[in-house]
Order: C-alpha cells, then sequence, then structure tokens
C-alpha cells in the first residue's frame, strides 16, 4: 500500500491530541456538568480521567505495534477478523459526520457573547467553516500541528493565569462565596450523568491512532505524544470545572469569570480560544476520517475513487466527500431542530463501542504486561456505557444494522461467486 507522508513530530502529536480533546468542549462542557452534578462535578472529570489514561495508554500501545490508517478498524480486523473490523470502522464513518455537526454548532456558541447572529447566518458560517476545513487539511497535518500546539500553550496559560488569580482574593471577587452559589446536587446518578456528558471531551483518543503512520518516529513519540497529550487534557478540564463555579450564573461561565477579572477582554479572548479550538477538534476527525475511508477502499470495502491521493499525498476525495456528508448532517439537524446534545450522547454511545471493541481486541494483540491497563479501560467502558443508558441504543442499532448488512454482503458475493463457477 502507498505510504502516507511522515511529518509529525512528538510534539506535534501532543499539540493535535491536546486540540482534538480540548476542542469544542474545554470551555463550555465544564459549565453542564456543573448544571448536572453541582458541587460534585470536580470528581466526575477525575474519575473521568483516571477512566481514560489506561485506555490512552492501551490505543497508543496498539497504534506503535499495528500502526495503521484504519485504526481501531484494524486492531478488530487483525484480532476477530474482517467482518468484526468493517464493523468497527463503518460504525466510526456512521459516527463522525453527526458528531462533526453537532461539535460545529457547539463551537459557534463562542460566538454568541461576541456577536449576535441569526440561525440562518449561523448555518452559512458552520457550512463556510467546513469548506475552510477541506482546504487546510488537504495540504497534511504538519501545519495543523504546528498551530495546534501553539494553541494548546495559549489555553494552558489562559487557565492557569485564572487559576491563580482565583486564588487571590479582592472586594470584587471571592472564591470561596462564589463556590457557594453552586447547587448541591452531588449524588451518585448526577455524577453519572456528568460523566456521560463529559465522555464528550474525550473522544478522538482513538483518532490519533488513524494519524501513527504520519509520526515521523512513531515507535519513539506516539506514546509519549498520546499521554501527555491526554493527562494535559484532563489538568485544564478540571482546572476549567472549578473556575467555571466561580462565576455560574453567566451563559459562560469562563466568560464571565474572565471578565470579572481582567475585564471585558473575556469574551474576545477565551470566546477566540474556544471558537478555534473547537474548529481544530472538527479538523482532526476529517483527517483520521479520510485515512479510515482511504484505507478502506485500499481494501475494497469502499469505493475505489476514494484511494485518491493529491500532490500532498492526502486522501482528498475521501476528505471532501465526508466533508460534504458532514455538511448534509448540519443542514439536517437545522431542519428538524435537533439540540447538539442529543446529538453529542448518540455520538458518545458509538465511540464507547468502539472504545471496548478495542480493548478486547487489545486483550488478543498486546503482551501480557498491557493487561492490566486493558482491564482497567474495559472497566472504564462499562462506566461509561452505565452512564450513558438509553443514548447506547443508538449505537448498538446502527451495529446491528451494519453487521446484518456487511453479512448480507458477504451472502450475496457468494452467491455471485457460485452463479460464476455453475456458468463456466
Amino acid at each position: 500500500m502507498t505510504r502516507l507522508n511522515q511529518t509529525i513530530t512528538r510534539w506535534q502529536g501532543i499539540g493535535l491530541i491536546a486540540t482534538t480533546l480540548l476542542g469544542t468542549g474545554v470551555f463550555i462542557l465544564p459549565q453542564l456538568t456543573i448544571a448536572v452534578a453541582g458541587d460534585k462535578a470536580i470528581w466526575a472529570w477525575a474519575l473521568l480521567l483516571l477512566g481514560i489514561l489506561p485506555l490512552t495508554y492501551v490505543f497508543a500501545e496498539l497504534g506503535r505495534h499495528f500502526t495503521h490508517t484504519a485504526g481501531p478498524a484494524y486492531f478488530a480486523d487483525r484480532a476477530f477478523g474482517p467482518l468484526a473490523g468493517r464493523v468497527i470502522g463503518l460504525l466510526f464513518l456512521f459516527a463522525v459526520p453527526p458528531g462533526a455537526a453537532a461539535a460545529l454548532i457547539m463551537t459557534f456558541k463562542f460566538l454568541e457573547p461576541v456577536i449576535a447572529l441569526s440561525a440562518e447566518q449561523l448555518l452559512c458560517g458552520e457550512l463556510l467553516i467546513f469548506l475552510l476545513l477541506f482546504f487546510v487539511n488537504r495540504r497534511g497535518l504538519q501545519l495543523s500541528g504546528k498551530i495546534q500546539m501553539g494553541l494548546t500553550v495559549m489555553i494552558l496559560f489562559v487557565v492557569t493565569l485564572m487559576l491563580i488569580l482565583s486564588l487571590i482574593p479582592s472586594s470584587e471577587f471571592q472564591p470561596i462565596e462564589a463556590l457557594s452559589i453552586t447547587r448541591k446536587i452531588g449524588d451518585y446518578d448526577s455524577m453519572m450523568q456528568a460523566i456521560a456528558l463529559a465522555v464528550w471531551s474525550f473522544l478522538g483518543i482513538e483518532a490519533i491512532t488513524h494519524l501513527a503512520g504520519e509520526f515521523k518516529d512513531v515507535k519513539k513519540d506516539f506514546i509519549p505524544a498520546t499521554l501527555i497529550g491526554v493527562s494535559l487534557v484532563g489538568l485544564i478540564y478540571i482546572g476549567c470545572t472549578w473556575l467555571s463555579m466561580l462565576a455560574p450564573e453567566h451563559p459562560l461561565a469562563m466568560v464571565g469569570l474572565f471578565e470579572m477579572q481582567l475585564g471585558n477582554s473575556g469574551r474576545w479572548i477565551i470566546g477566540g480560544l474556544g471558537f478555534i479550538s473547537g474548529i481544530a477538534t472538527i479538523n482532526i476527525y476529517f483527517a483520521s476520517l479520510s485515512r479510515l475511508a482511504w484505507s478502506f477502499s485500499n481494501d475494497g470495502i469502499l469505493p475505489e475513487p476514494l484511494r485518491t491521493l493529491n500532490q500532498h499525498r492526502i486522501p482528498s476525495v475521501a476528505l471532501m466527500t465526508f466533508i460534504v456528508i458532514s455538511a448534509l448532517m448540519l443542514v439536517l439537524s437545522y431542519l428538524a431542530e435537533i439540540d447538539f446534545t442529543v446529538i453529542a450522547h448518540w455520538v458518545n454511545g458509538s465511540f464507547v463501542v468502539i472504545y471496548t471493541a478495542s480493548m478486547l481486541a487489545a486483550w488478543k494483540l498486546l503482551d501480557r504486561r498491557c493487561r492490566p491497563a486493558i482491564t482497567a479501560g474495559l472497566i472504564a467502558c462499562g462506566l461509561f456505557i452505565y452512564s450513558l443508558g438509553t443514548a447506547m441504543f443508538y449505537a448498538l442499532i446502527l451495529g446491528l444494522l451494519i453487521t446484518l448488512a456487511l453479512m448480507g454482503q458477504q451472502v450475496w458475493r457468494r452467491s455471485e461467486l457460485a452463479n460464476e463457477r455453475a456458468d463456466l
């Protein structure tokens, strides 16, 4: 198979994974989890991070030892056969377009404190972003990696500055008093609801495996880049959750807190960082999606035109195809007035199925020394499934339909082959 362009360094990889996970949720999701779990939202984030780290390590080991653009689909194929691999791959392909639509809707919420846009203007702006991402992505990920590493450093700087300022009491800003405003929910069920919502923030730890083949030194850099990126993201989310508790009444708590601390520039700085970070997340998902489609096209699963590489050795036809599909999903969600949190839960369920299948594949593919981490990853997947509840039905039904369709396709091909042999 033709190789893709290997340009990603360790630090660029950290930037890619960090901004992929920070993305649309870094300044919004903490506030949403507080609305659900009150003052126990931080514990929900901490528990989620503890569950995500073993998953991350296992994905990094899989990506390092079984480097392939198909990522989890390839792992399932190696462990359980072609049918399992194709089911997981197609589940990913069906999950990303609605996920990209939901992520873009969330991203544009950062513009609300800055500029008032009608629903139609928002839709046009969102579609223009999809077009922009095509032109950014078609040249490869080296530029994206550099930009996204710089963006991660900026977000980390802003959050750290806000944390330091929040610990300095003033006449206008008293952290202890502000914290006491937060609703005291904090029971077990509300923590599970917060985790079900917060899982969205870590969708992307599997996407980096699609890009492992584009690391300059995957054996040396892939695991450190992934683990450092995820740990950094988890700490930032926990910090943002604590900060969001200090301005609970503001529509965007992080914007309100920044303005309390540093003046009216908050809506521009937080809004700008959140907006750009959200676009960066969608960018990396389109990158991984196009690589998976390219791989499936080379294997004869998807149409042959999707295997076309441009002059930058990027699968541009696959990239454009799925950007168009995502744009159609965005238009449909606008016409049907579907709330982005509903779509997010559906997508979360699909990715939990992918994570579970990857952990089971790792049990067969990796050394025994990895099994404690794999076991912890499976326990985390069980926790996510329990927290999502009925939202898992979307993923389970979709997976069943894909399986039945693929099995039907196999039966049809065997029948066609039998007829050809009979004619001979």
